[in-house]
Parts: structure tokens; C-alpha cells; sequence
């Protein structure tokens, strides 16, 4: 099966789909949100064993909600959660939400990343993440910039910064699969030794460069060049969204939402530790109604871990150096090197 993005290479190639980017430079932290034209079908999945969440129980299968107005992706730690106010108001402004009687109130699962010490000035008086989050949600539109922006703007990996990363891929029956990442893990998306992407074998059409695959890697050893040495329990999280506009079922979203976790496993190293707050959301616009077969479900479920590995790595890729930054952008350490 041959492989192809969509016109993008975003997850606003999903129709419909909309991402806000906001970001504050002194701060050095900020926020992305997913918004829809309408209410999305969603689930989520936790394999990180130190996550930072707002309103995902109402994301599992049994719970009465069944559509979502937004996904906020937030800096911050514990304060970014604040980001989904800011996010609300605007909804709720234009009547968006879960009605209840004369009352709309508007439904924005969030998850945060630790970006607290990272060289940014966190001395605030006033939370500042309301005002970030409103000012991504009015930002959103189908074009944004990846690396150093929204709530990858302060992120970091084990070696070098992390970002903002989205990919997209059209499956062989015609829908699309898309991803959204804030990478902020404690282990690496490039080998430390060679500097080569782990998700290469991935790669579409020279997304994040076409440097290859690392050859004589030593996996076993890549936990001494992570962050499990400098950074606190609670400091790392990757956090992401996968998103199609194939109609599925909270269940099915469940499922999708597992298996594009696999995509952490294969462009971050190591993944999934306790000190990573890991999480994923699947979301769908219920786009297209034609039943799906079980093959068509499996090609969904498998290319939203490969998508989300591409995300990933174009997250580091289009890293920007800023000031006061604690470690190298991937362009400043490895892009002059010859890997050839």
C-alpha cells in the first residue's frame, strides 16, 4: 500500500477541522486547541503514568456525552488546565455546547504538558492561561505553524526542544486520518549517537528532512540521554489528538485512541514511563455515514499510530531556537551534519 498526506499535511485536512495556536515568548509556554464546525465524536487513552486532564471521564464509552466542541492542549502544568475557561467563554458566547435546558455549556477536554522550567518567566500575577486559551480558539483556522508554537512553544525531550507537530494521511478507501502532538517527553524523538529520527521509516516525501533511519543504535541505552535525571516526576508529557472523518463510535474512538499510542512507542525513545503524562485523544466529524469493514478499521486504527509517529518527528523537525532556551533546537545541533 502506498502511502500519501493529505493537501497539508495537517490535521485540518480532516474537513472541518480547525487548530488555534497562541503562544507568550517571555512566558515561554502557550496553548493549541482542535475545534469543529460541529460536535465531534470523541475518546481518549492515558498510558503515561503522571497525566495533567480536564473533563476526560466524560470521554469514556458509558458516559452520556456524546459530542465534544473542542480539545485543548495547554502549557502550564496543573495552571495550564485554567486554558479551557478561556476556551469556553468563546463557546459559549456563540451558543456552542451541551444543551441543557436554556443553557449551552460547552464541552473542551484538556490535557497539559510540564513546561515550568524551561527558561521562561513563570513569576505571573494573574494565571495567564485563560487569556491564551481564548486567544487560541480565536486563532483557529486551517493553516498553523508547527515547532515553537501554541503549547509546543516551551517544550522540551531529552536532548533537544521539543514543539508543535501535525501530520495526515488519506487511507486507501478514501477517508483521512490526522495528527496533533505537543512533544515534551522525557526520552527523544532523534537518536542522541547518530541524530536520526526514530519515526524515519515513516517518513513521507522528506516531511522532516529524508536524514534516514539510525543504523547501529543502541536502544537499550537511550534511557541515560532522557530527562530521568534532571527532571522531576510529573515534568513530561506527550500529548496528542488523532483525528478522521470516518463516523465511529465512542468505543471505536476508544480503540483508535490505544492504537495510536503505538506512534509514541515508535518516534519517541523511551516512551510511556511514569514520569510521562502520555496521553491521546481520537476525535471524528462523523463526515462520512458508509459502514466501515473490519479491514477498513484495523488500516484506520494502525495508520493513526504511523500518522501520529509523523507528527512527531515534524514536531522536533520545525523547532525554533528562542531566547533563554535550556537546550538546542534539532536545526541548530544536527541539521549541518552530513548524514550521508
Amino acid at each position: 500500500m502506498t502511502l500519501k498526506s493529505g493537501p497539508r499535511n495537517l490535521i485540518t485536512d480532516v474537513p472541518g477541522l480547525l487548530v488555534g495556536n497562541s503562544e507568550e515568548h517571555i512566558l515561554k509556554s502557550g496553548v493549541s486547541i482542535l475545534t469543529s464546525s460541529s460536535p465531534m465524536t470523541a475518546s481518549y487513552c492515558v498510558m503515561g503514568g503522571a497525566p495533567g486532564t480536564r473533563e476526560t471521564d466524560l470521554l469514556e464509552p458509558d458516559k452520556t456525552v456524546h459530542g465534544i466542541n473542542a480539545v485543548v492542549l495547554s502549557g502550564g502544568s496543573a495552571f495550564g488546565l485554567d486554558a479551557t475557561n478561556g476556551v469556553m467563554e468563546y463557546l459559549r458566547e456563540r451558543g456552542e455546547g451541551f444543551a441543557m435546558g436554556p443553557i449551552n455549556v460547552p464541552i473542551a477536554p484538556t490535557a497539559i504538558i510540564f513546561d515550568l522550567r524551561n527558561g521562561g518567566n513563570k513569576n505571573w500575577d494573574e494565571n495567564p492561561y485563560p487569556k491564551l486559551g481564548r486567544k487560541a480558539i480565536e486563532n483557529a483556522a486551517e493553516n498553523f505553524h508547527l515547532g515553537s508554537s501554541g503549547a509546543g512553544f516551551g517544550a522540551t525531550t531529552g536532548q533537544l526542544k521539543g514543539g508543535l507537530g501535525s501530520a495526515s494521511t488519506i487511507l486507501s478507501n478514501g477517508t483521512i486520518v490526522g495528527a496533533l502532538v505537543v512533544v515534551n517527553a522525557l526520552g527523544n524523538v532523534v537518536d542522541p549517537i547518530s541524530g536520526k529520527f526514530w519515526a524515519a521509516p515513516f517518513e513521507l516525501e522528506n516531511e522532516f528532512g529524508g536524514y534516514g533511519a539510525p543504523v547501529n543504535a543502541i536502544p537499550g541505552s537511550m534511557l541515560q540521554y532522557s530527562k530521568v535525571n534532571s527532571i522531576k516526576e510529573g515534568a513530561n508529557s506527550t500529548i496528542g489528538i488523532v483525528a478522521t472523518n470516518a463516523r465511529i463510535t465512542k468505543s471505536e474512538a476508544k480503540r483508535i485512541a490505544t492504537s495510536a499510542h503505538d506512534g509514541f512507542s515508535r518516534a519517541i525513545l523511551p516512551a510511556h514511563l511514569p514520569y510521562d503524562g502520555d496521553l491521546i485523544f481520537a476525535v471524528s466529524t462523523d463526515e462520512i455515514e458508509t459502514a466501515h469493514s473490519n479491514e477498513d478499521f484495523a488500516e484506520l486504527c494502525h495508520l493513526s499510530s504511523v500518522t501520529m509517529s509523523r507528527a512527531i518527528a515534524r514536531a522536533i523537525y520545525h523547532a525554533s531556537s528562542k531566547a533563554n532556551d535550556t537546550l538546542n533546537c534539532f536545526q541548530e545541533k544536527y541539521k549541518k551534519v552530513s548524514f550521508r
